[in-house]
């Protein structure tokens, strides 16, 4: 057993976020054969990730503040502190902070088989997709 370093924050870039995005690892997998990553990823208000989606899925868990979240046909829905979320494999969304507050939640992944596609990134999330549009 042992006590990890600590991270610095990072922010995210702008390429697969929107507005003011920060995130702290919490953990990360230690030995050959771990797969989990944790961090608390906070947001400005209205700041949001690009459409994404996960090779083995990934549970959201949101701490503070409201959160919106949207999947491929438009559905969008609302988060607030306490409640979890989870996207299945492959499954494309993003998450967002409501428009008028900061939103934190903590992101738990596992990686993919190559851990370089653990995550894909595509495009940004129109307005009228945040909004709750088509």
């Amino acid at each position: 057993m042992h006590i990890l370093p600590a991270t610095p924050t990072t922010k995210n870039p702008p390429t697969q976020f929107r507005g003011d995005v920060w995130l702290d690892v919490i953990a990360s997998p230690q030995d050959g054969d771990q797969r989990m990553t944790v961090g608390r990823v906070r947001f400005a208000p209205g700041a949001g990730t690009a459409w994404h989606s996960h090779a083995r899925g990934q549970f959201l868990h949101v701490t503070q503040g409201v959160g919106r979240f949207g999947v491929r046909g438009g559905t969008v829905i609302e988060l607030h502190p306490g409640q979890t979320l989870y996207t299945p494999p492959g499954q494309e969304h993003w998450h967002a902070a409501n428009e008028d507050c900061f939103m934190e939640h903590l992101a738990m992944l596992e990686a993919g088989d190559d851990p370089a596609t653990s995550t894909t990134w595509l495009e940004h999330v129109t307005e009228e997709e945040y909004r709750g549009g088509a």
